[in-house]
C-alpha cells in the first residue's frame, strides 16, 4: 500500500464520490478547549464513507470478475456502499447482514438493489454463509476494510483533508478518525504520510471494542472478547485487520476510547451547531475531541463524522437523554 494506489482510487472515483466538507462551530471548539474541524462522512453517498472504499473496490475488478456479482459481508455502511457501486456498474450484489442490525441500514440495502441475506450472530457462521453463495454463484468479494483498493479508497478522504486543512493555513493536527477493521483510519494515515506529514492521525473507539487501541499499545492483533452488541454498531468488529494494523502501527498515535454516553453527546453537539445527523459509531471521534481532550495535542483537531446512517428511535433516544446543547 502506497500513495499511488491511492491516488488511483481518486482518479476513478472523481466525479463519482462527493468531496466531503470541513466544517466548523465556535460552539465545539469553547466544549473541546480548541479549534475543530469535523470531516463530515455522514454527507456522502449512502450516508457514510464506505462508499468509497466500495466503488474504488468495483472500479479496480476485471470486467470479468466484476460481471459476476459481488458479495461483502456488512452490518450496513459497507453493505449500502456497495450495493450503490454495484448498482452503478449495474452488476448483482448480495450482502451478508447481521439479523440485529440497524432498520434503517437493511432497508436502505435493499433499496439500492442488493439481495439482503440476514444471518444470526450468535449461531450463524457468516464466513460459511459467504463461502457458500460465492463457491455456487461465482460471486466476487468485496472485504470492508482489509483489502488494497478499498484501503485506498478511504484514503481519498484522507487526501481532501490534507487539501482543505492546507487552504485554512493549517498542516498540524491530531486527525481522529472513527475506526473499526483500520481501513478508513489506515487509509487516512496513508495519505496524510505523504500530503500532510506533520499530521499525526488518532483511531477513535467505543470501550468494550477498543481491540485497535488495545492492538497499538501491545503491538500486536488484540480480539474483542465480544464481536456484536453496543451502540456503536457501525465500528464494532472482532480485530484489526492483517493489512490494515501494520500500516496503523507504523502511522497513527494512541488509540482514544470513549464511552457510548459520550458518542450520544457527540450526537446532539453535531445535530445542534453543525446541523449534521452522525449515527453513535460515526460520533466517536468528534466524542474524543469533545471530551477527552486531555488526550489531544495541539491547538487544533480535525474529526471525522464517518457516518449518519441512524435508526430514528436511537437519534431520538440521544436528544432525549441530554436534552439538546
Amino acid at each position: 500500500m502506497d500513495i499511488e494506489r491511492i491516488k488511483a482510487a481518486a482518479r476513478r472515483l472523481k466525479g463519482h464520490a462527493r468531496v466531503t466538507p470541513l466544517l466548523s462551530s465556535p460552539f465545539l471548539d469553547d466544549i473541546a478547549g480548541r479549534r475543530v474541524l469535523v470531516k463530515a462522512e455522514c454527507l456522502q453517498h449512502t450516508g457514510s464513507f464506505k462508499y468509497r472504499g466500495a466503488r474504488s473496490a468495483l472500479s479496480a475488478m476485471t470486467d470479468g470478475d466484476r460481471a459476476r456479482g459481488v458479495i461483502a459481508f456488512s452490518s450496513g455502511n459497507h453493505a449500502q456502499g456497495v450495493a450503490l457501486a454495484a448498482r452503478q456498474f449495474g452488476v448483482d450484489a448480495v450482502i451478508i447482514m447481521p439479523a440485529d442490525a440497524p432498520c434503517m441500514k437493511i432497508d436502505n440495502t435493499r433499496a439500492l438493489g442488493a439481495e439482503v441475506v440476514l444471518y444470526d450472530r450468535s449461531s450463524e457462521d457468516r464466513d460459511a454463509i459467504g463461502a457458500r453463495l460465492s463457491r455456487d454463484r461465482g460471486l466476487t468479494l468485496v472485504k470492508p476494510f482489509d483489502d488494497p483498493e478499498v484501503i485506498a479508497g478511504q484514503g481519498t478522504c484522507g487526501l481532501e483533508i490534507a487539501e482543505q486543512a492546507a487552504a485554512l493555513g493549517i498542516t498540524q493536527a491530531d486527525v481522529i478518525v472513527c475506526c473499526g477493521g483500520g481501513g478508513f483510519t489506515s487509509g487516512i494515515a496513508l495519505a496524510l504520510e505523504a500530503k500532510a506529514p506533520d499530521m499525526r492521525v488518532r483511531p477513535a473507539e467505543p470501550e468494550g471494542f477498543d481491540d485497535v487501541a488495545r492492538s497499538l499499545a501491545s503491538g500486536r492483533i488484540e480480539r474483542n472478547s465480544q464481536t456484536s452488541g453496543g451502540l456503536c454498531d457501525a465500528i464494532v468488529t472482532p480485530q484489526p485487520g492483517d493489512l490494515t494494523f501494520p500500516i496503523m502501527h507504523r502511522l497513527c498515535g494512541p488509540g482514544l476510547v470513549v464511552r457510548d454516553d459520550d458518542a450520544e453527546r457527540a450526537m446532539v453537539q453535531a445535530f445542534a451547531r453543525l446541523k449534521l445527523v452522525a449515527e453513535p459509531g460515526g460520533a466517536v471521534a468528534l466524542a474524543a475531541a469533545l471530551y477527552h481532550g486531555d488526550d489531544l495535542q495541539g491547538d487544533t483537531v480535525i474529526v471525522t463524522i464517518s457516518g449518519g446512517n441512524v435508526d430514528r428511535g436511537v437519534f431520538m433516544a440521544a436528544l432525549e437523554k441530554f436534552g439538546g446543547p
